[in-house]
């Protein structure tokens, strides 16, 4: 496969989570991919200053850092640590030479059926996190998740409200990551895609399909691209005309795809990027 129509595509490393960093950039340069997005974990375990040296080695661009956040707690310690654990991986970010660190914000604590509250403690948090992040040249990316996460993972459950929370704050310390997997249901989407472009907030935009029936485990069952009900081509037209021009990051957590030889999904995902974005 050439590198031709490949671009702007960006392989988040979760889609290809068996391959460890140094075969990732391989397998990287066997398909042609120039970039990729990566997980803290992964980054942490093989060092950050080794692994943004392995990047540049490689030429590839480190299109976004997933992920911060988890935000919501009541707590005051837990809150000052996990303020304290976002900037390290702003830190981490800005190693990487990457402008976005994507954020999850966090589910309801224990006991707690506060939605509006958990909310603000997000806001609280970026309110110190935003001006930390801009000044080490990275951008926080709020990053929506599907209703049914809203409990456990993350309260911001449309791209409405990560907008709302992300314009209390200026477009170069905190916009939105849209994933198609956790809006495409929405039929106010669109328009908020629209919104977040036009005020320079869409930060990040990220690919994967809805299969059904969902899986058993549900944090493990995005759709390979082309294999569910999304219409990814309409997605990156909407993206389009709302002025991103940046990457567009398949990001896939699928147990039947780590399953498989790494290598492969990643020639897989990039073909059927070709096919189903156009």
């Amino acid at each position: 496969m050439t590198s031709h129509g490949l671009t702007r595509f960006s392989i988040n490393q979760m889609t290809v989570k068996k391959l460890s960093l140094p075969e990732l950039a391989e397998a990287c340069a066997r398909v042609g991919v120039g970039q990729v997005g990566l997980w803290r974990e992964p980054v942490q375990e093989y060092g950050v200053e080794s692994a943004a040296k392995l990047m540049r080695d490689a030429g590839l661009a480190v299109t976004t850092l997933c992920r911060g956040g988890f935000l919501t707690d009541i707590d005051a310690h837990a809150r000052v640590a996990a303020v304290d654990d976002n900037k390290r991986a702003v830190d981490e970010a800005a190693v990487l030479g990457t402008d976005t660190l994507v954020l999850v914000s966090g589910g309801l604590p224990a006991g707690s059926r506060d939605l509006t509250g958990a909310r603000e403690r997000i806001a609280d948090a970026l309110a110190e996190l935003g001006p930390y992040a801009a000044d080490r040249g990275v951008r926080l990316a709020i990053e929506p998740l599907h209703p049914m996460y809203a409990a456990d993972r993350c309260v911001v459950s449309t791209l409405k409200q990560a907008n709302d929370l992300a314009e209390r704050f200026p477009a170069d310390q905190v916009g939105v990551c849209v994933d198609t997997y956790h809006v495409w249901w929405d039929d106010t989407a669109p328009a908020e895609l629209a919104r977040a472009g036009a005020h320079g907030r869409l930060h990040a935009f990220q690919l994967a399909d809805w299969v059904t029936p969902l899986p058993e485990g549900v944090l493990t069952g995005r759709g390979q691209l082309g294999d569910g009900s999304v219409d990814l081509a309409a997605w990156c037209g909407l993206a389009r005309d709302a002025g991103h021009t940046g990457p567009i990051e398949v990001e896939l957590f699928n147990a039947g795809l780590w399953a498989r030889d790494g290598g492969e999904v990643l020639a897989e995902t990039a073909e059927r990027y070709l096919r189903h974005t156009t």
